[in-house]
């Protein structure tokens, strides 16, 4: 076991003044390592922050929220929303088809110049195929063989269905036939040649033979004007026809243009439309017998559901636009109607 023993002060000689007071060392010794200093403080005092500013203060005060759109605004934005959304999807779309189309190299023989010496065709022993281009026959030892035709348009092969007669609703002829009595009033009173030439009721049994014939079910608002009058009015340009001419033009368009496509839309030509008025010069104005809605084909191979620059969502919907225009005297898109001699015609704005 270890001992300390402390050691005596020594005794202070009588007379001798008192020692001067120690001064302690400070504890612990300044500067230590880990400590900061004055100097450290100063420089690492915190500064105000920008968020501090005026300016960014107001702007991050809490706002009051605004106001709700009001209902037709909302509407807007919502239907501009869904545009836009069937837009990107149209365009990806139609790039997967093209990518599917087009992909595929096999179809596609690219010509090569070779030198004489180095043409392995050369040799007349040697079997070879011919070098093709894009829409040429492939050529064979024995036959060409021609590439494969497009199918065939479903709509245009309607095959044998016997005609059956419908009525179209009850309402819905009521509220076509009150169109049809604001334009036959006004034709009465301001064109009054136009108002004796509107055809005559179509028969029934005529809607329903069209209807097998060309294996298509008219919308009850178009069977409810042929009942009332069988073609004999003008809309946009184009007079309205009767029950055997619109089979007939059918009949005619779809042995020109017969075959399949991916948009039936966005073509010359589909069995699936109504020709339902023609202006003479090859261009028809047609409803589409799915979506019920109003378009246009031309002689030059476009077909468009903005007749007039509009949309026209129904055949009644043509009727009601038809006869505000009339009584308004406004117009439909970019065509007006003008009576010449008692009269209707319609002039381009």
């Amino acid at each position: 076991m270890l001992f300390v023993r402390a050691r005596k002060p020594e005794p202070r000689p009588v007379g001798a003044p008192p020692p001067a007071e120690e001064k302690e060392a400070p504890w612990p010794p300044v500067p230590i390592l880990g400590v900061p200093t004055a100097e450290d403080l100063r420089r690492y005092e915190p500064r105000p922050s920008v968020l501090d500013r005026p300016a960014v203060a107001r702007f991050l005060e809490p706002r009051e929220p605004r106001p709700p759109l009001d209902p037709v605004t909302r509407r807007w934005v919502t239907r501009w929303g869904v545009a836009a959304l069937a837009l990107v999807v149209l365009a990806g779309c139609t790039h997967l088809v093209e990518s599917a189309v087009f992909s595929n190299s096999d179809d596609v023989t690219m010509a090569v110049d070779l030198p004489s010496g180095d043409d392995p065709c050369a040799d007349p022993a040697a079997a070879c195929e011919s070098t093709l281009t894009w829409g040429e026959p492939v050529m064979t030892d024995e036959h060409p063989v021609a590439p494969p035709p497009a199918p065939p348009d479903a709509d245009c092969l309607p095959g044998d269905t016997s005609p059956r007669a419908r009525q179209p609703d009850p309402k819905v002829t009521r509220v076509v036939n009150r169109q049809w009595r604001r334009i036959e009033r006004w034709l009465k009173a301001n064109a009054p040649k136009t108002y004796r030439a509107l055809g005559k009721p179509a028969r029934p049994g005529a809607v329903a033979t069209a209807e097998a014939r060309m294996g298509l079910r008219f919308p009850d608002d178009f069977k409810a004007s042929l009942l009332r009058h069988n073609g004999g009015f003008g809309f946009l340009g184009s007079s309205s026809v009767g029950v055997q001419d619109i089979h007939e033009t059918w009949g005619l368009l779809c042995s020109v243009e017969d075959q399949d496509i991916v948009d039936p839309r966005a073509e010359w030509w589909d069995g699936r439309m109504i020709p339902f008025a023609a202006d003479g010069m090859g261009n028809h104005l047609v409803i589409d017998s799915v979506q019920e809605d109003i378009g246009a084909r031309d002689n030059q191979g476009a077909m468009s559901f903005r007749p007039g620059g509009v949309r026209i969502r129904s055949y009644h919907a043509l009727l009601k636009t038809t006869a505000d225009a009339l009584e308004s005297g406004g117009s439909i898109g970019w065509w007006k109607p003008v009576v010449d001699g008692g009269t209707l015609g319609w002039e381009v704005l």
